[in-house]
């Protein structure tokens, strides 16, 4: 297993939630990390609180000329690319009558094709080294929230791609996964809602009972697991749930 201080890691959607979660992780550690996200002001804030080591980029990982100034940049900061962790994306709700084409297409643009298109820009750097890939999924694929179809899908695409690319890599050293979270306090819930910061949190406390382990999760607690995969030499192709039990669909009165 590699050092975790000699890793490069590249983080998409950096900026805050998960993706500001793991970019502490690795810094914390010693890693050299490279973030990316569509706004400024959070990018550039956390990069000067974690340091030299931390490098940000303002960039869209659904444009293309953004997908490759982003790798150029993560190999430059480094010196290589070890891991690349594909954590960007939106989330749409509404009903399957009120979805709108566009809304669809915007979706699987973010959360799906981005980060395939960005894994084969980070193909032959991380196969230098034996890299890693691992993407983002969600607790939407093991519990059915209503309203929710679009986002659901999307992440239900992510395991299976997950499984097709570690076998296509295999053969090129290259190892991919997928952390399944289960609820865990992040910016993308509250953008979908239209919630604050109180209602978010409450809302998601509200779900701590039908964890089995009674309460929500972490960032850290994520890191830890996208770590595990990232360093774990003989693991690949796997679906890795990191829920404290959300989905095994216990409720508690």
């Amino acid at each position: 297993m590699k050092a975790i201080e000699e890793l490069s890691v590249l983080v998409t959607g950096g900026g805050s939630g998960l993706g500001e979660g793991i970019a502490r992780y690795y810094i914390e550690r010693g890693a050299k990390v490279t973030i990316c996200g569509r706004r400024m002001a959070p990018i550039n804030e956390l990069s000067e609180q974690l340091g030299a080591r931390c490098r940000g980029i303002q960039a869209d990982i659904t444009v293309e000329e953004d997908r490759q100034r982003i790798v150029k940049e993560a190999v430059e900061h480094a010196g290589h690319l070890d891991v690349l962790v594909s954590n960007a994306g939106n989330m749409v709700r509404g009903n399957i009558d009120t979805l709108k084409a566009s809304d669809l297409k915007d979706i699987f643009d973010s959360n799906v094709i981005a980060g395939m298109l960005l894994s084969g820009l980070c193909k032959p750097e991380l196969s230098k080294n034996g890299g890693a890939i691992i993407f983002i999924g969600s607790i939407h694929t093991r519990r059915a929230f209503p309203g929710a179809s679009a986002y659901a899908a999307t992440k239900g695409a992510l395991e299976t791609l997950t499984r097709v690319l570690a076998a296509e890599l295999g053969e090129d050293g290259i190892r991919v996964n997928c952390v399944v979270p289960g609820a865990v306090p992040t910016e993308i819930y509250q953008r979908a809602g239209l919630m604050s910061d109180e209602e978010s949190r409450e809302r998601l406390n509200g779900l701590a009972g039908s964890h089995a382990l009674g309460r929500i999760g972490t960032s850290q607690e994520i890191a830890e697991a996208v770590d595990y995969l990232a360093r774990g030499e003989w693991t690949t192709g796997a679906i890795l749930d990191v829920d404290g039990g959300l989905g095994l669909g216990l409720t508690r009165d």
